[in-house]
């Protein structure tokens, strides 16, 4: 493997120490953002209210960032999937195979890691990991890397994943304490998931939890026999969540293998499109809630699970909620995996209901089949990896959703199948963002984006009464989070494509989003006007 480092301009405020104080990821972010969702919860719920709804018509383009490695190196359709992380001044962001350092107050860049896969999959990278001074990244080809954060330069490099046997490394690590937390991708290549811990400071495995059972062990029931357990995908690929008081890692798990033929895996097949709750210090499972039992669509679970605390029928209770790919809203006690609300936010009748354990019922008839078998959803599902956001001020769970018609098809019928062994096509297909009333599941409001096309933004919540997201056709647009009233837009030159994020520096509140291969920050023009 080979690297190079490049345009590295060291300015005055790189002097400063870099290092991350791990009581920032117990709050919700302010003048840090130091983790891919902002803190351990998931919520992307920001407490900064100097961009509220009473000044949004000076809220403007401060600065933008151009990565320009399309246009240099002739690659089409560079998407910035990753939500910066900031800290102490500097935002840290990635696309597949590269790292930069900008100044988050003048989008200045100071530096930038070039790194080299060999035969990695492109498909998106969502970001940085960062503990101390040091930074963690998933190259695409199955490697992880350590940065110093003050200049970029590489400490170590280990390799975690085999790209040979169609592993993919896209997601941003998690830090909890001294364990980094990575995970894995692969599609339709009928090979196991897990998800790993490693040492910051070496990058040695910690502990490693696979995402199927071994012979003999719990769960291993739920498949026919060992080799279809051995190849059975759920795949980690998603940044999980943390709850500290529990010391619960919570985490998606992906579809089974092979994807849309499921003849060759009758049964449930944990641990796939499950959620589940381990240990973090041992990575022992806890307990699971399975989103997706014999998943047979494509549809994994690794949509982001947000922690609420909140009430729940008079009651006060420490919750997950989570919007799932398969169109079902869940919300679990996460103390125990509890299941308290599974309700259909999109269309859903690939199942026949819901069972003692609030877990759906797949219907037969509509797994796939030889000439179609007809859903009332799209063939992508309700939703994807673009993070919703949880207002605890409204109490409303925000996800950029679709609706739709497809066709599911099964084009492999032998008894062993392999791959994908089908597909689906989407006949119509509708995106909106939705409001759900996280206590019952249902959609309080709900925003039909006009146009063509999946919204694959992500969505911020502030204490200034603002939701920010994006739209198919290249607006970043803010609502009203209670209502779903809009209030702002500024076009942008191409969709948004990572979850906005905020912060508050030397009296300045930046709103940052990726849109293509662009980054934008907005502040607002008359800062006189926002202090009164």
């Amino acid at each position: 493997m080979s690297r190079h480092l490049i345009a590295i301009t060291l300015l005055p405020v790189l002097a400063a120490a870099q290092l991350l104080d791990p009581a920032k990821l117990l709050s919700p972010p302010t003048d840090t953002w130091p983790t891919y969702n902002g803190d351990y919860s998931g919520e992307r719920f920001s407490t900064l209210n100097q961009i509220n709804a009473g000044n949004l018509d000076d809220l403007a383009l401060n600065w933008m960032y151009r990565t320009n490695i399309g246009a240099l190196r002739g690659i089409g359709n560079v998407q910035i999937k990753s939500t910066p992380l900031e800290v102490n001044g500097i935002l840290y962001f990635t696309i597949p195979d590269h790292v930069w350092a900008v100044d988050a107050r003048t989008g200045e860049e100071l530096w930038h890691y070039d790194w080299v896969d060999h035969g990695g999959h492109l498909v998106g990278q969502r970001g940085v990991g960062m503990y101390g001074n040091w930074l963690y990244f998933l190259g695409p080809d199955g490697w992880f890397i350590s940065l110093n954060a003050k200049d970029g330069s590489e400490r170590w490099r280990v390799q975690v994943a085999d790209s040979k046997l169609q592993y993919f490394t896209t997601m941003a690590p998690l830090v909890i304490r001294n364990h980094v937390i990575i995970g894995v991708g692969g599609d339709a290549m009928d090979v196991p998931g897990y998800l790993e811990a490693r040492d910051p400071e070496t990058g040695a495995l910690e502990w490693r939890w696979n995402t199927e059972p071994g012979v003999g062990e719990p769960g291993a029931e739920t498949w026919p026999n060992p080799g279809a357990m051995e190849h059975g995908g759920g795949m980690t690929w998603m940044p999980g969540t943390y709850d500290p008081e529990l010391n619960l890692l919570y985490w998606g798990t992906g579809n089974p293998n092979p994807v849309y033929a499921g003849q060759g895996r009758k049964g449930s097949n944990l641990w796939t499109c499950s959620i589940v709750a381990l240990n973090p210090d041992t990575g022992k499972l806890v307990w699971y809630f399975q989103a997706s039992p014999h998943d047979t669509h494509d549809w994994d679970d690794v949509e982001t699970p947000i922690l609420i605390d909140g009430e729940f029928r008079g009651v006060r209770r420490k919750m997950l909620a989570q919007a799932a790919r398969n169109g079902y809203f869940f919300l679990l006690d996460r103390t125990n995996g509890e299941n308290l609300v599974s309700a259909p936010y999109t269309g859903a009748n690939w199942a026949k209901g819901i069972d003692s354990n609030g877990q759906p019922i797949p219907d037969p008839s509509k797994e796939p089949q030889p000439n179609g078998a007809l859903l009332n959803i799209a063939a992508l599902g309700g939703t994807n990896w673009y993070p919703p956001s949880f207002d605890p001020e409204t109490n409303l769970f925000y996800v950029n959703a679709t609706r739709g018609y497809s066709l599911a098809y099964l084009t492999d019928t032998e008894d062993k199948p392999e791959g994908y062994g089908g597909g689906g096509r989407s006949l119509w297909v509708q995106s909106m963002l939705e409001a759900i009333d996280y206590q019952s599941g249902e959609v309080r409001w709900r925003h039909e984006f006009p146009g063509k096309g999946v919204n694959g933004a992500g969505i911020l919540t502030t204490a200034g009464k603002l939701l920010f997201t994006g739209d198919p056709s290249g607006n970043l647009i803010a609502f009203d989070p209670r209502t779903g009233r809009l209030l702002w837009h500024f076009h942008l030159q191409a969709p948004v494509s990572n979850g906005p994020m905020t912060y508050y520096l030397n009296g300045r509140e930046y709103l940052v989003v990726g849109a293509g291969d662009t980054l934008y920050a907005f502040s607002l023009l008359d800062m006189k006007r926002a202090a009164r």
